[in-house]
């Protein structure tokens, strides 16, 4: 008996090793497979979310701005001046002036663009006002061409030149505030583009003639045009656009309307930059958790690309000869290198764009715009107007490199086992085969995932109580593992509910003390204005219930914009951006959510039919930042940069948005600011201190 109870250990003992070798190998292949498909597609919705709602906030954003007031008077002035210019001849000397211009500062860029000699007289503005106004705010404007938006006033003396130096700098701010890249106003009734922000090329210009005719933006102004509703987007995709050097270049039109009456068009126009940023992550794919070959990438219905791909960026040379290979054209690969990205110019049709470009959300291993087998995320986005795909993909040999490794360790010891197996299974066959078969089996079930699996006990011997143990393992370690997933479920919820994401993995990873510093970011406190007085004639449900409707509203702002929430004391909210996930618009993007706190507040009011109103303050520089306390956690951050930028909000104004000077320095070209002086600031003395004007 003791030697088929050793001919038995040494059986058991190499089954276990090959089928838990094999079954792991399946299992970890499988799972390995898995996570890497829900972190794509994880991947995937975030950046489908943080585009549709870029797009959604500069629907929402244009919508308004072309139903004020400002913009109806500015289209009206602007479209009666334009037409009074139009009546008078151009000087000859001042056309000659432009054409020069157009020679010696235009024409080179297009000829490098185009690849070929450009006509001079496709791009001339046509008409007198076109001339006029493209000599005195693009060829005499004193700025450089990427400030040209500076001039208010090109002191010419015109009716023209007086509405615009009352109306720009106002759509200079807005333009600016809601991420445009330009903002335009044309009359539909002449076709012509009788406002720009930027002064490009197609200030002046008639969509009805010449290369303008072809374009997407005469495309969205004739649509909105004829349509007397104020709720109406017109939306025209990416395209190439000439006056903006051959980039890609999207634009959204609202119609103006007064009594009834479309008397203008208002334009977003949009570069792909801030939409490229999103996709690819600012280009920092390792950060993501791309790996080497990973990426995401966004194709149009025509199946050219609408964002930058990881090759273009990283080895050009490589990403060329890896498209010849993929059977892209020379023609289409000379105009990714003249215009400098592969926007509008890469073709991208595989199996999974068009599976998104059909509705259709799934994961799998496809082959690659490279040509080369990847694992792959893919969905449509749901932005009205258009169809676009998102896929996110990583190459296959780069996913499964630790199973190769795997697999490669397995099948020596699996030979190894197998030999055993054959040499001890031979002679063990006859005598011990049914007991064992049916432990083998059990053992088999549970290395599964069945923690049901039971082994029955037909003997008193060592083989009886062998299976008995076993079921008694099972039993123990089901118990425990429900247990288990139970803890960690309800720890991982409370741990999300209190820390930042990327502090609770650090926490979860084993760190027992979280303190960081951080070189540069953006605080913000907001208290409201006489809340406590008020309040005080509340019943307490309505306070709580006021309180938690505007702050959740302040969260949904937060969130949009990646800033991260501290805490709030009282009426009193504090939040920060830039940490603990660097970004580096951190003072651009706290500012904008500052305008929509006071925007917030005020509807909040109004809803309420409430006197209430908010003070903010702002300021840039060092913090630390840690996780504070034992039984119940706390991030919170420490340093001069806090402590100023509270003493921002306190001695702030009503309604008002109060920085300091970091903050002014980075957003002077930004925003509009108007200098408040020096300011007493307890524990610091005077303090320069400016207010943002909204």
């Amino acid at each position: 008996m003791a030697t088929k109870l050793f001919a038995i250990l040494i059986l058991l003992g190499a089954i276990a090793v090959l089928v838990t070798g094999v079954l792991g190998y399946m299992r970890a292949r499988d799972a390995l497979q898995e996570s890497i498909y829900n972190q794509l597609t994880a991947t995937r919705k975030g950046k489908v979310r943080q585009v549709e709602t870029y797009f959604r906030t500069i629907r929402n954003e244009l919508s308004q701005l072309a139903t004020s007031k400002m913009v109806v008077d500015a289209a009206r002035d602007f479209r009666s001046s334009f037409d009074e210019l139009d009546r008078a001849d151009a000087p000859v000397e001042l056309r000659r002036k432009v054409e020069d211009w157009y020679g010696a500062e235009f024409l080179p860029e297009m000829r490098r663009v185009l690849g070929k000699e450009p006509n001079i007289n496709d791009y001339l503005p046509v008409g007198p006002a076109a001339t006029y106004l493209q000599y005195h705010y693009i060829v005499a404007n004193p700025y450089p061409a990427i400030r040209r938006r500076l001039l208010d006033d090109a002191g010419d003396g015109s009716v023209y030149s007086r509405h615009h130096a009352l109306f720009h700098p106002l759509l200079r701010g807005a333009a600016t505030s809601f991420g445009f890249f330009d903002f335009l106003l044309a009359d539909p009734k002449s076709g012509r583009i009788v406002y720009s922000v930027e002064k490009e090329v197609d200030f002046g210009a008639d969509l009805r003639a010449g290369i303008y005719r072809r374009s997407n933006l005469a495309a969205a102004v004739a649509r909105c045009g004829a349509v007397p509703d104020r709720s109406a987007i017109c939306f025209e995709d990416f395209a190439s656009y000439a006056p903006s050097g051959g980039a890609p270049i999207a634009f959204m039109a609202a119609p103006i309307i007064d009594q009834s009456v479309v008397i203008g068009v208002a334009i977003a126009q949009l570069s792909i930059d801030a939409i490229d940023a999103v996709v690819t992550g600012e280009r920092r794919w390792r950060q993501d958790g791309f790996g080497l070959t990973g990426e995401a990438y966004l194709v149009g219905s025509d199946f050219l690309a609408r964002s930058g791909t990881r090759g273009f960026y990283e080895n050009r040379e490589r990403y060329f000869a890896e498209l010849k290979q993929a059977g892209e054209t020379d023609e289409d690969i000379d105009a990714i290198r003249r215009y400098d990205t592969p926007v509008m110019h890469q073709h991208v049709a595989t199996d999974a764009v068009r599976a998104a470009l059909a509705g259709i959300e799934g994961v799998g291993e496809v082959l690659g715009y490279r040509g080369t087998p990847t694992l792959a995320s893919w969905g449509p986005l749901a932005i009205p107007g258009f169809k676009w795909a998102l896929v996110a993909k990583i190459d296959v040999a780069e996913a499964f490199a630790p199973i190769y490794r795997l697999q490669r360790d397995l099948m020596i010891v699996g030979a190894i086992a197998l030999l055993v197996v054959i040499v001890t299974g031979a002679w063990l066959s006859r005598s011990l085969l049914g007991p064992l078969h049916e432990l083998t089996e059990g053992v088999a079930r549970f290395a599964a995932g069945d923690y049901s699996a039971r082994v029955a006990v037909r003997t008193r011997d060592e083989i009886g109580r062998l299976c008995a143990a076993f079921n008694g393992m099972v039993d123990e370690l089901r118990g425990k593992n429900v247990v288990i997933e139970n803890k960690n479920r309800e720890n991982e919820e409370l741990l999300l509910n209190v820390l930042p994401a990327p502090i609770a993995n650090r926490l979860r990873g084993g760190e027992q003390r979280i303190a960081d510093g951080f070189a540069e970011v953006t605080v913000v406190f907001a208290d409201l204005v006489g809340f406590t007085e008020m309040s005080s004639h509340m019943p307490p449900g309505d306070v709580v219930s006021l309180l938690n409707g505007l702050f959740t509203r302040f969260d949904e702002a937060a969130q949009e914009l990646g800033i991260e929430k501290i805490k709030t004391v009282g009426d009193a909210y504090m939040a920060v951006c830039g940490m603990p996930v660097q970004v580096p618009d951190h003072a651009a993007r706290m500012v904008r959510m500052a305008i929509r706190m006071v925007h917030i507040t005020r509807e909040h009011a109004m809803e309420y039919k409430v006197s209430m109103k908010l003070r903010v303050g702002i300021n840039s520089g060092p913090v630390v930042a840690g996780v504070i306390g034992k039984s119940k956690y706390i991030y919170d951050l420490w340093g001069d940069t806090v402590n100023l930028a509270s003493r921002m909000e306190s001695g702030g104004l009503p309604d008002m948005i109060q920085v300091t000077r970091p903050v002014y320095e980075k957003l002077k070209d930004e925003f509009v600011f108007e200098p408040r002086g020096m300011i007493e600031v307890k524990g610091k003395g005077s303090v320069e201190a400016w207010l943002l004007k909204l």
